[in-house]
C-alpha cells in the first residue's frame, strides 16, 4: 500500500515539470489524481503518457483567474468525491526587468501567477478540507523566496509573500488535521527552465550555459536539482510521516538558500 493510498490530490501545473513529477509520484503511492493545465491537448496527451486512467483526471483552466481556481476544486470534488492534497505548483517567472523598467503588467502577472492562485485554490480547497479535519497543502515556492534576485523584483516578491502566506494558513489550520508547507527548489532543469532560462540569461548578459553554471555555483552540491528529488519532498509532506510538519518552507536546492 502507498503511503497516499485512495487520497485525492490536485496539482495546478501538472502537466509538465515539477507539477508533472510530482502528479507521478503521488500515482506511485496510490493516490488519485486531478492535473491541471490550460490546454486541453496537452493535458490529455499528458494524461495518456502518465497512463493510469483509473485514477487520472485532466481538468482546463487558467489559474490566473479565480473563477477558474474554484472551478478547479470544485471540479476535483466532482470527480473523485473529496480533495485531500492541494499542490500549487503553476506560477511564472515573468519577464526580466529592473523595478525602474517594470510595468505595472508585468507586476500584476507575478502577483496572480504566485500568490493569488495559491490564495484562490487553497481558500477552495480548505472549505472542503476543513470538515473533514485533514488536508496537505504545498506551495511551490523558489530558492529566491528566501534569495535575492536582481531583475525580477515581481518574482522574489511573490515568492517570499508565499512563504508569509504557507506560515499563516498553518498556523490557522494546525488543531484541524491539515498542514500547509512550501517547497523552495533552485534550478530544476525541467522543459518550463528550457523554455524561460535562455531569456532569462539573455536578460542577464550572459550565454545560456554560463547562467546556469553562475546559479548553481552557489550551492553546496554544484548542480541542478531533479524533478525527483522536489517530488519526493512533496510525497513525504503528504504521508503519514509529513503529518507533523507545516509551516516549513523547506529548500530544496542544494544548499543554495542560507536557510
Amino acid at each position: 500500500m502507498g503511503v497516499v493510498e485512495g487520497r485525492v490530490a490536485l496539482v495546478t501545473g501538472g502537466t509538465r515539470g515539477i507539477g508533472r513529477g510530482i502528479a507521478e509520484a503521488l500515482l506511485a503511492e496510490g493516490a488519485r489524481v486531478v492535473v491541471n493545465g490550460r490546454s486541453e491537448q496537452k493535458g490529455r496527451l499528458a494524461l495518456e503518457e502518465i497512463g493510469v486512467p483509473e485514477r487520472t483526471h485532466f481538468l482546463a483552466g487558467d489559474v490566473r483567474r479565480n473563477v477558474d481556481c474554484a472551478a478547479l476544486v470544485q471540479g476535483t470534488v466532482e470527480r473523485f468525491g473529496a480533495i485531500d492534497i492541494l499542490v500549487n505548483n503553476a506560477g511564472g517567472g515573468g519577464r526580466t526587468a529592473t523595478v525602474a523598467e517594470m510595468t505595472d503588467e508585468d507586476w500584476d502577472e507575478s502577483l496572480d501567477w504566485n500568490l493569488n492562485h495559491p490564495f484562490w485554490c487553497t481558500r477552495a480547497a480548505l472549505r472542503n478540507m476543513i470538515p473533514r479535519r485533514w488536508g496537505r497543502i504545498i506551495n511551490m515556492s523558489s530558492m529566491y523566496g528566501k534569495l535575492p534576485l536582481a531583475g525580477f523584483a515581481h518574482y522574489v516578491t511573490t515568492k517570499h509573500a508565499l512563504n508569509g502566506f504557507t506560515k499563516a494558513v498553518a498556523h490557522e489550520t494546525g488543531t484541524l488535521g491539515i498542514t500547509c508547507n512550501a517547497l523552495c527548489p533552485g534550478v530544476v532543469l525541467t522543459d518550463v527552465w528550457a523554455e524561460n532560462g535562455p531569456a532569462s540569461a539573455t536578460g542577464a548578459g550572459m550565454a545560456y550555459d554560463d547562467y546556469v553554471s553562475m546559479i548553481v555555483s552557489g550551492s553546496a552540491i554544484k548542480r541542478p536539482n531533479t524533478v525527483d528529488e522536489v517530488a519526493a519532498m512533496a510525497v513525504l509532506l503528504c504521508s503519514p510521516a509529513g503529518a507533523g510538519i507545516t509551516g516549513a518552507c523547506l529548500s530544496v536546492d542544494g544548499g543554495a538558500a542560507p536557510y
